[in-house]
C-alpha cells in the first residue's frame, strides 16, 4: 500500500450530498417503502438500494422498476414518490461531524499557502436539492454557487453520471476556473472526494482523485468482505469500460471511515488554523 508520504497535500475537497453531508438515505427508503407496502411488496433491501445510490435519477429508476415490478407506470411511481419526498426532505439534517469538517476547511481559506477549496457534486436535481437544503442555507454557504454541480447540470453529458467520473472532474474545473489570481491549478491527485455510495467511490477513483468512503451502516454491511474492492473502485459499477481508470487493491488512494467526526487532517496534508 502506498504511504501517505507518496501523495501531495490535498488542496481541494469535493463532497457528495445525500447520505454523506445529509441524513437523507433513510428518508428516501421511508418514501419508497410506503409505496411498496401499498402494493403488498417487500421493503426495499440494501442489496437493491446499494445499486440506486449515487446514480442519476433515470438510471436509478430503471433499476428500481425492474426489481419492484409495481402495477403502476414508472411515471405514476415517480409522481407518488416525489409527493412523499416533498413532505419529508425539509426535515433532512447534517450527519455527525460534517458541520465541524466544513467549518474547519473554511478556516483554511485565511491562509493562501494552505488554502483548501471545496465543491459540491451531487446526483440530486435542482428541485430536490432545494427541498433538502432551503432550511440549511447557512450550512451550505461554504459551497459557492459556482462550485455546486447538481444532477441535472447541463455540463454533464446525459448518461455520464456516477459511477463515471465526469461530475467530479467538472467540480474540479469549477474550482480551477475560480481560483484566486496566482494560485496554480489543482490536479486530480490533489483532490479528496467524500462519498457514501459505491458508484460514487468508483467515480472518484476514475477521476484520478483520492476518496473517503463513509457509507450508511446498512450499505457497509452489504459489502462486508468486499471493502477493498470498493476502495479501489473495482466493483465495476460502470461495467468493463476504461479499466485504466480504476485503482488497484490496497493502493492507498481511498480510505473507509465510519463517520466524518474527528477527521485526520494531517494524514492529507491539511492544516487547519487554530
Amino acid at each position: 500500500m502506498g504511504s501517505q508520504a507518496d501523495f501531495p497535500p490535498i488542496r481541494a475537497c469535493i463532497f457528495d450530498m445525500d447520505g454523506l453531508l445529509l441524513d437523507t438515505e433513510d428518508l428516501y427508503t421511508k418514501c419508497v417503502n410506503i409505496i411498496l407496502e401499498r402494493f403488498g411488496r417487500p421493503n426495499l433491501p440494501w442489496a437493491i438500494k446499494a445499486r440506486l445510490q449515487g446514480r442519476p435519477g433515470p438510471q436509478a429508476n430503471k433499476i428500481f422498476s425492474e426489481w419492484a415490478q409495481l402495477p403502476i407506470t414508472p411515471e405514476e411511481y415517480m409522481a407518488e414518490n416525489a409527493a412523499l419526498q416533498r413532505k419529508v426532505f425539509p426535515s433532512a439534517a447534517p450527519l455527525p461531524g460534517v458541520e465541524k469538517l466544513l467549518a474547519d476547511l473554511d478556516k483554511t481559506s485565511k491562509d493562501a499557502s494552505r488554502r483548501v477549496h471545496v465543491a459540491l457534486a451531487t446526483s440530486s436535481h435542482a428541485a430536490n436539492f432545494k427541498l433538502k437544503t432551503d432550511h440549511l442555507t447557512d450550512f451550505f454557504s461554504v459551497f459557492p454557487q459556482e462550485r455546486r454541480v447538481l444532477g441535472d447540470d447541463t455540463r454533464v453529458e446525459p448518461g455520464r453520471g456516477k459511477p463515471l467520473p465526469d461530475i467530479f472532474l467538472l467540480a474540479l474545473k469549477t474550482i480551477n476556473d475560480t481560483l484566486p489570481e496566482g494560485e496554480a491549478p489543482i490536479k486530480p491527485e490533489e483532490c479528496l472526494v467524500f462519498e457514501d455510495s459505491v458508484p460514487g467511490v468508483e467515480a472518484g477513483r476514475r477521476a484520478g482523485m483520492r476518496v473517503i468512503w463513509c457509507p450508511h451502516p446498512g450499505l457497509k454491511k452489504e459489502y462486508t468482505g468486499r471493502e477493498d474492492e470498493v476502495l479501489a473502485g473495482r466493483t465495476f459499477e460502470a461495467g468493463a469500460v476504461d479499466l485504466h481508470q480504476v485503482g488497484e487493491i490496497g493502493d492507498g488512494w481511498a480510505e473507509y471511515r465510519e463517520t466524518l467526526e474527528d477527521f485526520p487532517y494531517e494524514r492529507y496534508g491539511i492544516v487547519v488554523p487554530s
